[in-house]
């Protein structure tokens, strides 16, 4: 049996090598054979290694931005991409001005905040890591549990979430209607009338759905036919993600993920930082610890990880090549409906030190230049 506290440990020991290529003669050489099997468009890359019933997304560039219409031909779709913006970083929106959306999704920190755990309002510990909003508009679901299935009713639920914005409907109305300026970025974005929830929720959507990636990652330059982007270990790194590290079972696609919920054995099961997960949306006991996969885009500005936020990226490599913790249940836990069940997609693969570092050094490569959004100017 595996337990956390074991795996902490392990975080503690990372066993990765140096990044770069430190593999020496043999491991240039490997890299030197894959990098002719990849310097090919990626349909002709080896074929990866799925478990069962796995449909192959491969890897690829980000499709562009999801917008209704074309900004630059419809001038009412950027007036409500510049209105989203102004209110994206309104802390007025929540009641005593505490928090804004910006206050857990900053640009400069990958649209996510750096922390384990956000706080909410009144400095609040949360539970939860927040998300980067990255590509956000790409994704099918909404936060780990999957409970928004929009980018509005994932705003909805923050704004009024006594947790977290514990704002409301009547709070935001009266303070927007209450601001000449504001009145006019409404009537620019929506036409006239008077300023609503729904044209708030619409409004933040579209600024969100303008945070895409920009194509100037190493990898994306590695796609594009600029080989030179990405050195042997990360090519070897690529390889490995996509066949004997299982990587790209749950990591799939353009955004590095299946937008799907999996038990990776971190639901502290009765313990104080037990979180059922999926479960407390669906009812269903197959969800009990079950979790969306993250996007691995720009994974190195995103830490720390997990839905809890407890672990960096050595100690991530670490705990899948171990198959994360065995959760067994005890004698008591035996005949328990609810206790988790790990995803059978979770298992060791007995990397070594050099294989790690190439791992490392191709989520590297995944990372885009830094961007900063400077606040605006509020009504």
């Amino acid at each position: 049996m595996r337990p956390v506290w074991l795996l902490f440990l392990l975080l503690g020991s990372c066993a990765v090598a140096p990044s770069g290529d430190p593999g020496g003669a043999s491991g240039s050489a490997q890299g030197a054979a894959l990098r002719s099997q990849y310097e090919r468009p990626p349909d002709q890359w080896p074929a990866p290694t799925l478990d069962a019933g796995i449909e192959h997304r491969e890897l690829g560039p980000v499709p562009a931005r999801v917008r209704p219409t074309d900004p630059r031909t419809d001038p009412q779709i950027k007036a409500r991409e510049k209105l989203g913006e102004l209110l994206f970083f309104d802390g007025r929106l929540s009641p005593g001005g505490q928090m804004a959306c910006v206050s857990c999704h900053d640009a400069e920190l990958g649209f996510a905040d750096g922390r384990a755990t956000s706080f909410g309002r009144d400095m609040r510990p949360l539970t939860r890591n927040a998300p980067s909003l990255l590509n956000t508009a790409l994704r099918t679901n909404w936060f780990w549990d999957g409970r928004a299935a929009s980018l509005e009713q994932q705003a909805e639920l923050v704004l009024t979430n006594p947790d977290e914005m514990h704002s409301s409907k009547e709070h935001i109305e009266r303070f927007l209607r209450s601001s000449d300026g504001y009145r006019k970025h409404f009537e620019a974005a929506f036409g006239p009338g008077e300023p609503g929830l729904e044209q708030v929720l619409t409004a933040l959507a579209a600024f969100e759905a303008t945070l895409v990636s920009d194509g100037s990652s190493a990898f994306d330059g590695f796609l594009a036919g600029e080989y030179s982007r990405l050195d042997d270990s990360a090519v070897r790194g690529l390889h490995l993600f996509r066949t004997r590290g299982r990587c790209l079972n749950c990591h799939s696609g353009p955004l590095l993920t299946d937008d799907r919920f999996h038990n990776l054995g971190l639901t502290y099961y009765g313990r104080k930082q037990e979180d059922l997960g999926r479960y407390r949306q669906t009812g269903k006991p197959e969800d009990v610890g079950r979790f969306r996969t993250p996007s691995l885009r720009n994974v190195e500005r995103t830490a720390p990880y997990m839905h809890n936020g407890l672990f960096e990226l050595d100690g991530v490599l670490n705990m899948y090549d171990v198959g994360m913790p065995d959760i067994r249940p005890d004698e008591q836990q035996a005949s328990d409906p609810l206790f988790p069940v790990k995803s059978p997609h979770i298992q060791e693969t007995n990397l070594s030190a050099q294989d790690k570092a190439d791992l490392r050094a191709f989520l590297r490569s995944l990372t885009e230049r830094k961007r900063r959004i400077a606040p605006p100017t509020l009504p």
